[in-house]
């Protein structure tokens, strides 16, 4: 296991490791999403740099989360201008955490998160954070953790936000990567939010029964629908 001190500071997007070992089909078009899945969004990292806020509110666009943070190291340099800047145009947004879970215990890295913009307001605006968990960027694709470890990791982050926030956090994944590295059932706290770049969501991860969000594509920019009319996202930012 490494250190903090041995943390790298690269910044990873949002489903990048998961578009590697997973692929996916994004000529498909448009995806086959229930009827009431009518709220689009996208998510950004510092990778986007600075967003035009204005034209992807002019696509529809009516949510977005921000990468804030990584392990217990790197912050996105451009966090004030993507989290800001979504919610001036009208956005209801939320943050992201990348974890990283052979580094750090899922409390520090919870807590990291928390204090560089991870954090939760009952404004009607701000989505409670996310926990990107996926593939290793820099080797064993568990990052040494076997599914108990792995969901005791995500138990102790979790835990951590709440009483931080007083939100559960959302749970972003693949099924292929949860159910082999993780399979804890979370369902009871945490909104999934997962992973398929396909023509249909496709199966879930073990131990929910719906998904709230469900990346589909990361062409030209990541792009996401929510399970929901537009009320029940204002109903989760609420609280």
């Amino acid at each position: 296991m490494s250190t903090q001190a041995d943390e790298p500071a690269t910044d990873h997007a949002m489903g990048s490791q998961i578009r590697k070992h997973e692929g996916g089909d994004e000529t498909r078009g448009a995806p086959d999403k229930s009827p009431l899945a009518t709220v689009e969004g996208i998510d950004v990292s510092g990778h986007q740099q600075n967003v035009d806020w204005p034209a992807y509110w002019g696509q529809g666009k009516r949510f977005a989360f921000v990468k804030a943070t990584e392990g217990t190291t790197y912050r996105n340099p451009y966090f004030a201008q993507q989290y800001n800047g979504s919610y001036d145009v009208g956005m209801i947004r939320g943050a992201y955490h990348f974890a990283l879970p052979d580094v750090s215990s899922g409390a520090a890295q919870a807590n990291f998160f928390v204090d560089h913009g991870g954090g939760w307001s009952p404004d009607g605006k701000t989505l409670p954070g996310a926990l990107d968990v996926e593939y290793n960027p820099y080797g064993d694709t568990c990052y040494g953790h076997s599914q108990g470890s792995m969901t005791a990791w995500i138990k102790d982050f979790s835990d951590t936000y709440f009483h931080r926030t007083g939100r559960y956090p959302v749970i972003y994944t693949s099924t292929n990567w949860w159910n082999q590295c993780a399979r804890g059932d979370f369902s009871s706290t945490s909104p999934l939010w997962v992973a398929r770049y396909a023509g249909s969501v496709g199966a879930l991860p073990y131990g929910w029964g719906f998904h709230t969000f469900w990346q589909y594509s990361s062409t030209p920019i990541d792009q996401n629908a929510f399970n929901g009319a537009y009320s029940q996202l204002e109903a989760i930012a609420r609280g």
